[in-house]
């Protein structure tokens, strides 16, 4: 009868020991999964901040300089294209994020144009509005990199709870998936040719 109720005592402590478990591993999982939606949340927030300030430039640029026109025809259709694909915290699929860095890429690279032709016009260079301007762009291109690194960061933690055991027995019974982060586009490792 003894040996009973310490076998008893054995599989009550086993049981309640593998309930903690889960209930924490369970919410660590939970903790991680919405760090990853914030850190998204700073990507999307410097790719608007990115957004809404071009405009600026381009009008300061027209105001000044007889500009080409392609270039800020250009950036005004990168613009358009970023702002109509939008992904939010809880729809962060492969597609829909490769879709976004596409156009968010097509952006940054039509911004950069617009500042490599700049620099044929002087008199725009010399504008104190355009230089503020210029140096606000390249904050926001450091802010978007600081974002999709501290994104990168904050889903590494996560994959590797989610892919290490024993978590990832709780990461699969209720449904915690591994994620992709950013990674740099094919041909990105090698310089770029910049010619006028």
């Amino acid at each position: 009868m003894q040996n009973k109720r310490w076998s008893g005592y054995i599989i009550g402590a086993v049981i309640i020991l593998v309930g903690i478990f889960l209930m924490i591993t369970y919410n660590s999982l939970v903790k991680k999964e919405e760090l990853v939606k914030l850190q998204w949340n700073e990507v999307q927030n410097s790719y608007q901040r990115r957004i809404d300030f071009i405009p600026n430039v381009v009008n300061v640029v027209k105001g000044q300089a007889d500009f080409e026109h392609t270039t800020l025809q250009q950036v005004t259709e990168a613009r358009a294209k970023a702002t109509s694909i939008n992904v939010t915290g809880n729809d962060i699929t492969a597609d829909k994020f490769n879709q976004q860095s596409a156009a968010q890429d097509g952006l940054a690279a039509a911004t950069n144009r617009l500042l490599i032709t700049v620099e044929k016009y002087p008199e725009l260079q010399g504008a104190a509005a355009f230089r503020g301007l210029q140096v606000q762009l390249e904050g926001t291109e450091r802010r978007i990199k600081v974002a999709r690194k501290d994104f990168n960061v904050a889903i590494q933690d996560y994959n590797s709870s989610v892919r290490s055991f024993p978590t990832k027995i709780v990461a699969g019974l209720f449904g915690f998936k591994a994620r992709d982060g950013f990674q740099s586009d094919v041909g990105a490792d090698k310089s770029v040719e910049i010619k006028f």
